[in-house]
């Protein structure tokens, strides 16, 4: 199991990233917009939020940092913006964590089945910590 943090921007991302790729002299990762994902019917998006940066992530000091921008069209408070990544080879163990964390919470995502993984899913829990919990394999390690 690893831990990671996610941090959110409302479109910045790239400017952020670069930031902290120069001040931690740490090099730049892949990057993934919401316009390279799948299209959503059910949640359509503008040209301008298409070009944001749906994810991508530097490696500080041995720790994964995942950054995202929140286009306009999903809320996002600053001060809420940052999340506690559980990814983990093991599958049960995800269900489990989400399990137990999502009691007396807040779900944002059930836990399922993504594009991106066999199984993810995100919660703010009882003490208003956001968790986003994601199994990972070889083809899924972003």
């Amino acid at each position: 199991m690893s831990v990671s943090v996610y941090i959110n921007f409302r479109g910045n991302c790239r400017e952020a990233v670069d930031f902290y790729a120069e001040a931690f002299q740490v090099s730049k990762q892949p990057i993934m917009t919401f316009g390279d994902a799948p299209a959503d019917p059910n949640f359509p998006l503008s040209e301008e939020s298409k070009k944001m940066i749906m994810h991508t992530f530097l490696i500080i000091h041995e720790m994964k940092f995942m950054f995202s921008d929140t286009p306009a069209e999903m809320p996002l408070t600053q001060g809420d913006n940052i999340t506690i990544v559980i990814n983990s080879k093991d599958m049960d163990e995800i269900k489990s964590v989400y399990s137990k964390l999502k009691e007396g919470g807040t779900i944002q995502m059930e836990l399922g089945e993504t594009f991106w993984s066999k199984c993810y899913g995100s919660l703010t829990d009882k003490f208003g910590v956001g968790w986003q919990l994601s199994y990972e394999n070889e083809q899924t390690n972003m």
